[in-house]
């Protein structure tokens, strides 16, 4: 399809820099299938706000949360060569080996191949600091592979100590990351190491919620997917064919899997909160519509015409223009509806990307339509 299909206009003040307090507070526009067929501009839409999810649930659903959890990978650097020193400002984007990240540079033509890079500095004095790494190799578009000098456990502690939470260009570039975004950049069951990004769906839950969702009869499932970089960045290509989706590392375990078909066999759905949690489920999904156990890389990429096998409803996030993610959600709802639940988000003040408000996708083959 023509990438161009999936395009829209954004006013810049729609772009949400700060999550809403309490993040359960975060507005939710409930987009329903449209009673009577598919009209290409039309949708059925409810605004609510996120802590109505539990009346808008029944009881036997089960939601799947990703339970990554997202490492401070934003670095800043001092590369050092000879007597040289260059500031150069670094994004950790997949791990490699024990002691290998590649990695985004900024600006990445001060870097060549085998440049030493001290993390830990103070004005134009660079100091001998926690963590130096060499800059093992150099790609294309800014990437580079740094080899750290500690590797393991004590790499992990040095990145956790020195590091700031890698926010999405369109919030770092409006403004720095602080002491907050350590909390509000993290869901409240984030457990394993890895993520680079947010699962972002996630960060409107809290203690309360999960409770009113357990007094509603509504199951919580955990997998984990570790979000890289690629989730957020518009697509270049003029046609999706010619797309390369990145890679991303997951896994759904026995337990969850076994949990899941329970659910489905009782007449449960399941409800996929965010896109991360989406794309692993149909990873690991049979043509049936069984979730099986699976641990590896997936690199899915689900647009317009995309049969959905496990999959009954997707609480998300307002996305990108050109977007992988703006993508599955018209492969999920139908484009038209998409762009008429955009339009009206728009419209209406709602908050868009990762700190933004929430929306809740409902099928149309569940019986989910609004009466």
């Amino acid at each position: 399809m023509r990438t161009d299909l999936f395009d829209f206009e954004l006013p810049d003040s729609a772009i949400s820099l700060y999550p809403a307090e309490p993040r359960d507070s975060a507005r939710l526009l409930v987009v329903y299938p449209v009673k009577g067929g598919c009209a290409r501009d039309d949708a059925d839409l409810e605004d609510k706000i996120v802590r109505d999810l539990p009346s808008l649930l029944r009881p036997g659903d089960a939601l799947v949360f990703n339970d990554t959890k997202v490492i401070p990978a934003a670095l800043a650097g001092v590369r050092v060569r000879g007597e040289t020193l260059a500031n150069v400002d670094f994004n950790l984007t997949k791990r490699v080996s024990d002691n290998t990240w590649r990695a985004f540079a900024r600006p990445a033509k001060r870097l060549e191949a085998g440049d030493r890079v001290r993390f830990g500095h103070s004005g134009e004095v660079c100091l001998q600091g926690r963590l130096d790494a060499t800059v093992a190799a150099k790609g294309e578009a800014g990437e580079v592979e740094l080899a750290f000098d500690l590797s393991g456990p004590a790499l992990d502690e040095a990145v956790a100590s020195i590091g700031l939470m890698p926010l999405p260009p369109y919030i770092a570039l409006k403004r720095v990351p602080d002491a907050r975004d350590r909390e509000t950049y993290q869901t409240i069951y984030a457990e394993k190491d890895g993520a680079v990004a947010a699962p972002t769906a996630g960060l409107h839950f809290t203690p309360e919620l999960f409770a009113a969702l357990d007094a509603r009869g509504v199951s919580r499932h955990f997998v984990t997917l570790h979000v890289g970089p690629g989730t957020f960045l518009p697509v270049k290509a003029e046609d999706t064919d010619e797309h390369k989706m990145h890679s991303e590392w997951g896994e759904v375990s026995a337990e969850t899997a076994a949990a899941l078909y329970e659910v489905k066999a009782r007449g449960g759905r399941i409800v996929a909160v965010g896109t991360t949690s989406l794309r692993l489920l149909e990873s690991a999904a049979r043509d049936d519509g069984t979730i099986m156990p699976w641990s590896g890389e997936t690199a899915i990429f689900i647009t317009p015409g995309y049969r959905f096998k496990a999959i009954d409803v997707l609480m998300t996030n307002f996305h990108l223009p050109r977007s992988t993610l703006f993508m599955l959600v018209a492969a999920f709802s139908g484009l038209g509806t998409m762009r008429a639940a955009y339009g009206h988000a728009i419209r209406s003040g709602y908050r868009f990307y990762s700190y933004g408000d929430a929306s809740l996708l409902m099928r149309a083959d569940d019986g989910s339509e609004r009466s």
